[in-house]
C-alpha cells in the first residue's frame, strides 16, 4: 500500500502529539514525590536515622534522574540535636534498565551544598554510623556509586566532650568541590567495614585544622577502613605555600591525626595572629618541615595529644619582646649595640630544631644571627596558655671592643676569645614577660 505525503504529515502529526503528550502525562504518571514517604521510610530503616527530603521529581533527558531537593539525614539523640549530612539539591542518574528489575542502581551523584557534620562520642561511634548493620552485614543500602560529585560543600568535625556536651570543631573545609569514583556508601556507614571506600580529588577554598587556616587547597583523597587519606595536598599558607600529606583516623575512641609538611615562604606574624597569646610577638618569613601525630582528645584542647618534629628557619624579623640584643648587651655592660642598636628585637636568622610534645615546644638546638650578636642556646616554651620560657645559651658579641669594655664584660662573667665577647644567660618568665639572666 502506498502512502501519500497527505498521510505521512498526518502521521507524523500524530507522533509529534503523543511524543508531546508522554512528555508531559509520563512524568504525572511517575509522580516520584509520592513515593517521598515510603523513601523517607526505607532510608530511615537501613540507616537507624530520620531522614527527610522536600521533594522527589523525575526527569528523562538527557537521562534518566531522581531529583532530591532538601535532603537531611539527623544525628542519632545520643549526638543532641543536629543533622549529619544536608544537602540543597541531590540529582541521581539511575539506570533505567536496573529500575525494570525492580533494583535502584545509582550510576553518578551529583550534591549541590551539602553540609557535613560528623562528631565523635567519647566511647568511640560516630554520629554516620549504623551500629545495626553488624548484625544484618549482607544488609544493602545504595552500594557503590561509580561517581559522586560535590559542589559548594561544606565539612565540620569535631567530638563530644566526656560530660556528652559537644567539643570545638577541630577540622573544618569550606566551598568544597570534589569527585569521586567508586564511592561505597554502605561500608561508609558500616562500623566493621575495611574496605576502600572511594577515591578522588578533592578542592576546598579553606581548611583549619584547630587555629591553623589553609587557602585554595587541593589534594588527591582516599576514603578507606575508617580513615580519610589527603595526599599530594598543596594549600597557601599565610602569605606562603605548604605541600605534603595527611590522615584523619576515624577508628577507635580518639580519632587520629597525622601530616607530614613542608612550608616555604611563610609570613611568621600572619601565622602567629591565629593562636590568642602569640599576636605581635615575632615577624619574619619562615620555611621548614614538620611531621606530626597523635589522638585528637575529647576535650576543650583537642589538640594537646599531639606531638611531632621538625625543622624551622626563620629570616629577617623580629622578636619585640625579647629585644634579644638589648638584653643581652645590658648584661655584658656593654652599650654599643652595633647595627641593632635603632632596633634591638631584631635578627638576621633562626634556625632551630623542634620536638612538640604535650603542648610544650622543645629545641635541642638554636642558632640566632642577630646584628652585632651570634647566639647558640636550647630550651622550651608552654603552649597551653602559660607560656612559660625556660631557654639557656651563650651569646657571642661579633664587633671587637676596647680594653676597658672587655675588662668590665670578664669581670661580670663574659669570656673573651679572638677579642670578641662571649657569656652564658638564661631566659625565663614568659612570652609577654620574659627574664633574662646571667648564668646558666
Amino acid at each position: 500500500m502506498i502512502i501519500n505525503r497527505r498521510t505521512w504529515s498526518i502521521l507524523a502529526g500524530i507522533a509529534a502529539m503523543l511524543l508531546i503528550a508522554l512528555i508531559f502525562v509520563l512524568p504525572v504518571l511517575l509522580n516520584a514525590d509520592r513515593y517521598r514517604p515510603k523513601a523517607i521510610s526505607y532510608l530511615e530503616e537501613h540507616t537507624g536515622k530520620k531522614v527527610e527530603i522536600g521533594r522527589l521529581a523525575v526527569t528523562f533527558f538527557p537521562s534518566v534522574t531522581l531529583r532530591v531537593d532538601g535532603f537531611g539525614i539527623k544525628s542519632p539523640p545520643l549526638f543532641g540535636p543536629g543533622y549529619i549530612l544536608q544537602v540543597a539539591r541531590i540529582d541521581a542518574q539511575i539506570d533505567p534498565w536496573a529500575l525494570l528489575h525492580r533494583r535502584m542502581v545509582i550510576r553518578s551523584l551529583v550534591m549541590d551544598q551539602p553540609l557535613i557534620n560528623l562528631v565523635s562520642d567519647p566511647d568511640g561511634p560516630w554520629n554516620f554510623e549504623n551500629p545495626s548493620t553488624k548484625d544484618r552485614p549482607t544488609s544493602l543500602l545504595i552500594g557503590v556509586i561509580s561517581r559522586v560529585e560535590i559542589k559548594r560543600g561544606q565539612v565540620m568535625v569535631s567530638n563530644l566532650l566526656p560530660s556528652d556536651a559537644p567539643g570545638p570543631v577541630f577540622f573544618e573545609a569550606h566551598e568544597v568541590s570534589s569527585e569521586l569514583k567508586d564511592l561505597n556508601t554502605d561500608a561508609i556507614a558500616d562500623p566493621a567495614a575495611t574496605t576502600l571506600d572511594g577515591q578522588g580529588t578533592l578542592k576546598a577554598a579553606s581548611l583549619r585544622f584547630g587555629s591553623i587556616e589553609a587557602k585554595s587547597m587541593r589534594s588527591t583523597i582516599r576514603l578507606q577502613a575508617r580513615q580519610v587519606l589527603f595526599t599530594d595536598v598543596r594549600a597557601e599558607t599565610y602569605g606562603g605555600h605548604t605541600w605534603g600529606e595527611l590522615s584523619i583516623k576515624l577508628s577507635g575512641k580518639n580519632p587520629s591525626f597525622k601530616a607530614d609538611a613542608r612550608m616555604k615562604q611563610v609570613d611568621v606574624a600572619r601565622l602567629l595572629n591565629a593562636f590568642q597569646n602569640a599576636h605581635g610577638k615575632m615577624t619574619g618569613t619562615m620555611d621548614g618541615e614538620l611531621k606530626i601525630v597523635g589522638g585528637i582528645e575529647h576535650s576543650l584542647h583537642p589538640w594537646e595529644g599531639l606531638h611531632g618534629s621538625g625543622h624551622l628557619t626563620v629570616r629577617n624579623g623580629r622578636v619585640p619582646s625579647l629585644k634579644l640584643n638589648e638584653n643581652l648587651m645590658k648584661l655584658a655592660h656593654y652599650n654599643d649595640l652595633g647595627p641593632a642598636k635603632d632596633d634591638p628585637s631584631s635578627f638576621n636568622l633562626v634556625s632551630t630544631d623542634l620536638e612538640l610534645d604535650h603542648e610544650r615546644i622543645s629545641s635541642k638546638v638554636i642558632d640566632i644571627d642577630g646584628y652585632g650578636v651570634d647566639v647558640d642556646g636550647s630550651g622550651s616554651v608552654g603552649i597551653s596558655g602559660s607560656d612559660e620560657l625556660k631557654y639557656q645559651g651563650v651569646a657571642e658579641i661579633t664587633y671587637k671592643q676596647g680594653v676597658v669594655t672587655n675588662l668590665l664584660a670578664r669581670l661580670s662573667g663574659a669570656t673573651l676569645k679572638d677579642g670578641k665577647l662571649s657569656f652564658p644567660f638564661h631566659i625565663g618568665g614568659t612570652i609577654d614577660n620574659p627574664v633574662f639572666a646571667k648564668g646558666r
